[in-house]
């Protein structure tokens, strides 16, 4: 059976607070490490109110002082808001804090608003042209110094931190395949081209000194509990969020509600059912059907979850179904 892997945002609860939501985070690693799963990823994103991981490396150093042997990375890092040295010189320390256990996974979107973009790094036009470049000097900072190299990065020359490249559509599909990196894509939220971009990768991959064949890792948002219908009332709180942030109007993660009714129109629940579609959310039976249907469409190698429930409590419940469901499809495997 793949590996299961948890994505984290360290979401900020309406009523709640970004130290508690940290503290959740920290938490909700320390469960998914004691059940098995293989990594716990935090993503950068900024100026969203509902989101706490913005400083996604200090995020990282955190959880990963409170556990001992999962893996740590960042599912990503939005590459064209910083320098490579930066990231080389961040992700080398996290590798030398915490040996053996960090990921860096890239992306080339800036996971905020334009305007908040050019905030974080104002030539952003020409670094989102450089993200390969980019790409390739950071693996060129993370790897044994070259004769001729005159820049380093301290920490993080010879760390060798894994990188993967993540995307949600062609683009990093192809660049992942011609670099032979591992592939993350983000079907939780961009369905479109998830098959398409996991044939393409597949196809041109090249061999490298980092894998020596293709490696995918496939996401989807969850939510399980006991029941179907408490599974999908727990999602409700991801539908909101999407259609406050469709709407321009992003705001604390809400907490759920008995039914969505008047609170979309039918052309927001279309969009939200349809970028939603491989979410998987019910009850211990629903969810290994889901899950085994989605891994036999994609032939993934790993499979990442997002888990998007208000309640503390209902998510590591969550967590911990999602671990049974693995156990026995492995076990029927």
């Amino acid at each position: 059976m793949v590996p299961f892997s948890i994505l984290d945002l360290s979401p900020v609860t309406e009523g709640g607070t970004v130290a508690q939501s940290l503290k959740n985070s920290r938490r909700f690693a320390q469960e998914a490490e004691a059940l098995g799963y293989e990594r716990f990823w935090l993503a950068e994103h900024h100026g969203m109110r509902g989101i706490a991981s913005a400083a996604t490396a200090l995020v990282i150093q955190h959880v990963a002082a409170g556990t001992e042997k999962i893996r740590i990375g960042a599912g990503g890092i939005m590459l064209p808001n910083h320098s490579p040295l930066v990231i080389a010189e961040q992700f080398g320390t996290l590798e030398a804090l915490f040996p053996g256990r960090v990921d860096l996974g890239l992306g080339r979107a800036p996971g905020t608003d334009m305007l908040t973009a050019r905030a974080l790094r104002r030539n952003l036009d020409s670094a989102a042209n450089q993200f390969p470049q980019d790409v390739v000097e950071l693996l060129q900072l993370l790897g044994p110094r070259q004769p001729e190299q005159r820049v380093i990065a301290v920490p993080g020359i010879d760390s060798n931190v894994p990188v993967w490249l993540l995307g949600s559509s062609h683009y990093s599909a192809h660049l992942a395949g011609m670099l032979g990196l591992p592939f993350a894509f983000a079907s939780h939220f961009a369905p479109d081209m998830l098959l398409s971009a996991l044939e393409i990768y597949r196809e041109r991959f090249e061999p490298s000194q980092h894998l020596d064949r293709p490696h995918v890792m496939v996401g989807v948002m969850g939510a399980a509990a006991e029941t179907d219908a408490e599974a999908a009332r727990l999602f409700t709180s991801m539908q909101q969020s999407f259609v406050r942030l469709r709407r321009g109007t992003p705001d604390a993660f809400p907490p759920p509600v008995d039914s969505m009714d008047g609170l979309w129109s039918d052309q927001e629940r279309i969009m939200v059912e349809h970028t939603l579609q491989y979410a998987v959310v019910g009850g211990p039976e629903t969810i290994r059907r889901q899950i085994a249907d989605f891994l036999a469409l994609t032939k993934a190698d790993e499979l990442i979850v997002s888990m998007p429930v208000f309640d503390m409590a209902a998510r590591l419940t969550s967590l911990r179904l999602f671990a049974e469901a693995r156990r026995d499809l492995a076990e029927a495997a």
